[in-house]
């Protein structure tokens, strides 16, 4: 299976507000051959965590390497580890 994630998804699997949505998402994404996550959902993602949330960014960017570490996930990573270290 692959599968695209959105900004929802995204939140779910590192806020855990909600524990059946979370496993759910994680369930997705260790059963998936195939994670992409655009950087606009990386973008939305961080904008949420941030205003909403108020995680620190440095968490922010941990939660973000998690996932860009997993195995099957696809990113454009260039464009998003620029935008990391800037």
């Amino acid at each position: 299976m692959k599968v695209s994630l959105d900004t929802n998804v995204l939140l779910r699997l590192v806020v855990g507000d909600d524990e059946a949505q979370q496993q759910t998402a994680a369930e997705t994404l260790e059963r998936a051959e195939l994670v992409a996550i655009s950087v606009q959902a990386l973008c939305e993602f961080v904008w949420v965590l941030d205003r909403s949330y108020r995680v620190a960014r440095p968490d922010i960017s941990a939660s973000i390497r998690r996932i860009l570490d997993m195995r099957n996930v696809v990113a454009n990573r260039p464009t998003i580890e620029a935008d990391m270290s800037g």
